[in-house]
């Protein structure tokens, strides 16, 4: 039997900066492409998303984890799925993960 007096506790600290996301104010059809959306369309929407993540207080914690979980879709911390997917590959530090100014 599990000893639950051993067990951590909560490690909500991981992620609790998603309570104060940007995002939040806006819905999920602004971050996720539909089935039948076409290139352009997905240029706005992806622009449009850019702009909510542009002003965001946990942009950087956003992009971190969507790059260490390596998520799939939609836009997170700024980068489309195709700007991480680049990212990963190229493994540029940098641009990754870019100093806080």
């Amino acid at each position: 039997m599990t000893m639950v007096s051993r067990l951590p506790g909560a490690q909500t600290h991981h992620w609790d900066w998603q309570l104060e996301g940007s995002c939040r104010t806006v819905g999920s059809e602004v971050f996720f492409r539909p089935a039948s959306e076409g290139r352009a369309e997905a240029r706005r929407r992806e622009e449009a998303a850019k702009r909510v993540c542009a002003g965001c207080p946990v942009r950087l914690e956003c992009r971190r984890h969507a790059l260490a979980t390596r998520e799939p879709y939609g836009v997170w911390g700024g980068l489309t799925e195709d700007e991480r997917r680049a990212l990963l590959v190229r493994r540029e530090p940098e641009a990754v993960m870019p100093r806080a100014a």
